[in-house]
């Protein structure tokens, strides 16, 4: 029989207690001390790092009433937190056993104990510490980045941005729920985090889903968790990103990707602040502030049966809608400018310089990929150009259909069919390779294929 690592103290007075527990668990940890002085405790606890802590509640004679076990339970959650403590009682001290849980103890067995139920009881006990130092990691993680990474700011002079830039400063410091609402590539995991930090959470963890790059089968294992043996490959137990985002901000993108079965189990998420993994019926309390994001119009999918009604009042507590690239010209050239530097300084190149004439070319030129598609065309620029200024056919598409695009921009005012033509453009300069076609445009495969679908391409 394999050991189960894990470092495991017993502390009980009753010699006859620490003889059987020694007896069956040695056989099964890798590591386990019993000891029949509670006094001991604060010098075992320093002397080495224990996973699980197996605690008699009474040590003096004819104690009843459980108080020394909640004394050293103290004790024990302040010098070694992280360590896992079972309480042993007999019958009479369960109504005890349960309140010394609500101050920190992980769980408790009856004595005289069965042993299956003993060790179902550690293994379990074990399995939750590893989760939740698990989950501590991730957080701390999360928090570390949040504060040391530096993320992109939000760029733009325009009325449209500074409409943008009024919501954040008005919705940033609430916990509202927020629906930002936008094309793809216009900004708006840029706008949740700016709502981030100017929350009372910006110290805390951001924690962004996209929604469109999950396998629907793992959508509920990715959003609520799991546990062990839940379903088939389920091989350990694992938080959701709702409970890793605990205290912090969820970033939903895609939301209306969201399959229905679960948009109900969200709004019950919403409304009463717990989750459930799957293969669990025990809640998990939670406490995020939510902001999610689509480039669908969801009255329409609620309209349509797709979405619920009931889930968008909550969503969209306060929504932004964020301006496609075409309606905020003005802000091309400081956008250009801004990536430009970046790139060049990101790949060690000499500053390059932008010419009038691919100014004014950018200008026109429609972006359906919006600020998204333009940062990979200074990128690509950056890399190919051989001078030291980006020329016009370094930034913009070559193709016929693309240049079509250009030279009807300003009589043509049909946004779909410009759209239309510059997917097209995209997809004869890859050869019909959507991949390449998307990352061009700068869009996702899956929103690609929407637009396709849309235009019957």
């Amino acid at each position: 029989m394999s050991l189960t690592p894990g470092h495991l103290l017993v502390i009980d007075d009753d010699p006859d207690v620490l003889t059987a527990a020694a007896l069956l668990l040695k056989r099964r940890f890798s590591k386990v001390v019993t000891e029949s002085q509670p006094q001991r405790i604060p010098e075992l606890l320093q002397t080495s790092g224990w996973d699980l802590i197996l605690l008699d509640m009474n040590f003096s004679a004819g104690a009843r009433n459980g108080e020394e076990g909640l004394y050293w339970l103290e004790q024990i959650t302040r010098l070694q937190p992280s360590a896992a403590v079972i309480l042993m009682t007999a019958y009479g001290g369960v109504e005890t056993a349960v309140q010394a849980m609500k101050r920190g103890a992980c769980d408790f067995v009856l004595k005289p104990w069965h042993n299956e139920r003993l060790l179902a009881t550690l293994h379990n006990a074990q399995r939750l510490r590893a989760s939740e130092q698990a989950l501590g990691q991730w957080q701390a993680r999360g928090r570390e980045l949040t504060a040391t990474t530096q993320s992109p700011s939000l760029i733009g002079t325009s009325p449209a941005m500074q409409a943008v830039y009024r919501y954040i400063e008005r919705a940033g410091p609430t916990d509202a729920n927020v629906l930002l609402h936008g094309e793809n590539g216009t900004g708006k995991e840029l706008v949740a985090r700016a709502l981030h930090q100017a929350s009372q959470r910006a110290g805390e963890v951001f924690v962004s889903v996209d929604l469109g790059a999950v396998n629907e089968q793992l959508f509920e294992s990715e959003l609520f968790g799991h546990k062990r043996g839940a379903f088939t490959g389920a091989h350990a137990d694992r938080c959701g990103r709702l409970q890793a985002a605990h205290g912090g901000t969820l970033f939903l993108d895609e939301i209306g990707n969201l399959p229905l079965p679960l948009q109900s189990k969200l709004l019950s998420v919403l409304e009463q602040r717990v989750v459930v993994p799957v293969g669990s019926n025990a809640p998990v309390p939670i406490d995020v502030r939510l902001i999610s994001a689509t480039n669908m119009a969801l009255p329409e999918l609620v309209r349509q049966g797709r979405f619920r009604e009931d889930l968008l009042y909550r969503l969209n507590t306060v929504q932004i809608t964020l301006p496609p690239l075409r309606e905020r010209t003005s802000d091309i050239p400081l956008l250009l400018d801004h990536f430009l530097e970046h790139y060049c300084n990101k790949y060690k190149f000499p500053l390059r310089q932008i010419g009038q004439e691919t100014r004014e070319a950018a200008a026109r030129y429609p972006w359906p990929g919006n600020v998204r598609e333009l940062r990979h065309a200074v990128e690509r620029a950056v890399i190919m150009s051989a001078g030291e200024r980006l020329e016009t056919h370094e930034l913009l598409p070559v193709n016929p259909p693309a240049q079509a695009v250009l030279q009807t921009a300003p009589s043509t005012l049909d946004l779909d069919s410009l759209e239309k033509q510059a997917i097209i453009a995209a997809l004869k300069q890859h050869g019909g390779n959507v991949s390449h076609a998307a990352r061009s445009l700068g869009l996702t495969r899956a929103s690609l294929y929407r637009r396709m679908e849309k235009h019957g391409l």
